[in-house]
């Protein structure tokens, strides 16, 4: 709060609880967590993006007959030098109005790569999550006292309880 009142010394009471308010909540695990995924799923994008123009889509373009999806488009409007455009670059250096569906397939492809990473990791996870719970109700860990019927570990000899002796 004094931190508050050096930085702003206008502020008024109501202002520094939601100030303090705001910082709890930035702060929380929950947030932080929140940041740090979007952060890696920012850079994870940029690889897949990468994986999908650079090492997916060449030999797709081979087997379609070298069609490139990124110079696939649609004039809808000729710029200011009519004609064919060889490229999307062309079109737009030309000031064209274009529909690039090719762009949009890449985009596509690259979502359904995306989709089916993400698939695969959460379907590990969930497999070695359910492993682990299979594990732990294989094994129990605690029974109840016979005697106060309190939960005690599996091992004990005398109930820390009652004291009573378990056989």
């Amino acid at each position: 709060m004094i931190l508050f009142r050096i930085i702003l010394p206008n502020i008024n009471k109501e202002e520094v609880q939601v100030l303090k308010e705001f910082r709890e909540f930035a702060m929380r695990g929950n947030v932080v967590d929140m940041a740090v995924g979007i952060i890696i799923g920012a850079a994870f994008g940029t690889i897949v993006k990468s994986l999908v123009s650079d090492v997916i889509m060449p030999p797709v373009d081979l087997l379609l007959g070298g069609v490139d999806f990124s110079n696939l488009f649609i004039v809808i409007k000729e710029g200011t030098t009519p004609g064919n455009y060889a490229t999307l670059a062309d079109a737009q250096a030309a000031g064209a109005v274009t529909v690039n569906y090719g762009t949009f397939i890449d985009t596509i492809i690259s979502f359904v790569i995306v989709a089916a990473v993400i698939f695969v990791l959460i379907k590990n996870m969930n497999r070695l999550k359910s492993s682990q719970q299979e594990a732990a109700l294989a094994e129990p860990t605690i029974k109840d006292c016979p005697y106060c019927f309190s939960s005690i570990p599996i091992k004990a000899t005398r109930c820390p309880h009652c004291t009573s002796e378990i056989s």
